[in-house]
């Protein structure tokens, strides 16, 4: 999982590593190297990459600017990172980027706090269950349906179809038929819409990291998940989300639910900035 190449920059260092596969993952660095405190590596949301996710990158910079190793990578099918060799259908897809992540986490010496953000802080879980270096894990605002409240798969078969046929505004639409219908209209109406088309088949990899949760129950199929973890959602979101908070830190062993200042999906960066800091001191 070597093979990292940098530009400097004044503010950050870009390169690549290369995951288990082979698939070359593209990375940021911001901030110092590595030093006593974990760095922080964070995680994209749905069809979120670095190029159309100014959020997630600000956030990494003002973690930086206190002090703080920061690092924003682009999932498989995103960005600067690869897809190749592995098909977006693959029944092992979530495996792939559990792997991706690890790759992140050893460049960055082996150990690291992870931010992930809706299903990716899903994705984020099941990486910290394959004990890959996760120290410490923020969840913002996961997806998840409660315990026994899944489709038995049928959202997932329902994508895996569209991937095949090719239909990449179907993919966006089924996978955000249950959001806000302005989330999708705000999308489509975007000067990013060609790009969420391009990473559309990526959708399933979210969608089977979130399957997954429904198989077992969450205290037995995450157990081993000892490190702290702390599970935010904004204040002023959608309803389910804090639920989902609450109920993700009932059945990890080390976990707690919080509010913070945000709303329609979106953290407020200050306040955000604010708890990474703090929850990186340990």
């Amino acid at each position: 999982m070597t093979g990292f190449s940098e530009i400097s920059s004044p503010t950050s260092s870009i390169g690549h590593v290369a995951s288990a596969d082979g698939t070359r993952i593209a990375l940021e660095r911001y901030g110092p190297a590595v030093g006593s405190d974990p760095p922080l590596v964070l995680v994209h949301a749905a069809m979120r990459h670095r190029a159309n996710d100014p959020q997630t990158s600000d956030l990494a910079r003002r973690v930086a600017a206190r002090g703080h190793t920061a690092v924003v990578y682009d999932r498989r099918g995103r960005g600067g990172s690869g897809s190749a060799p592995t098909d977006p259908t693959d029944e092992r897809i979530l495996d792939r980027e559990v792997e991706d992540l690890a790759a992140v986490v050893d460049h960055v010496g082996g150990r690291a706090a992870v931010l992930a953000s809706s299903s990716g802080a899903v994705l984020a879980l099941w990486a910290a269950a394959s004990d890959i270096g996760i120290e410490r894990l923020v969840m913002w605002e996961a997806p998840l349906a409660l315990e026994g409240q899944g489709d038995g798969g049928a959202f997932l078969d329902d994508l895996r179809r569209l991937q095949a046929a090719g239909d990449r505004e179907g993919l966006i639409r089924h996978y955000m038929s249950g959001m806000p219908p302005e989330w999708l209209a705000g999308l489509r109406s975007s000067p990013e819409w060609p790009d969420y088309l391009a990473v559309a088949p990526t959708l399933v990899h979210d969608a089977a990291a979130l399957h997954e949760a429904d198989l077992r129950p969450w205290s037995d199929q995450w157990s081993g998940v000892r490190i702290p973890v702390l599970a935010l959602s904004g204040e002023e979101t959608l309803p389910f989300f804090p639920v989902v908070c609450e109920a993700l830190a009932a059945a990890l062993p080390d976990a707690h639910s919080e509010r913070l200042a945000g709303a329609g999906h979106g953290w407020d960066a200050d306040a955000m900035t604010d708890r990474l800091v703090t929850f990186l001191a340990g």
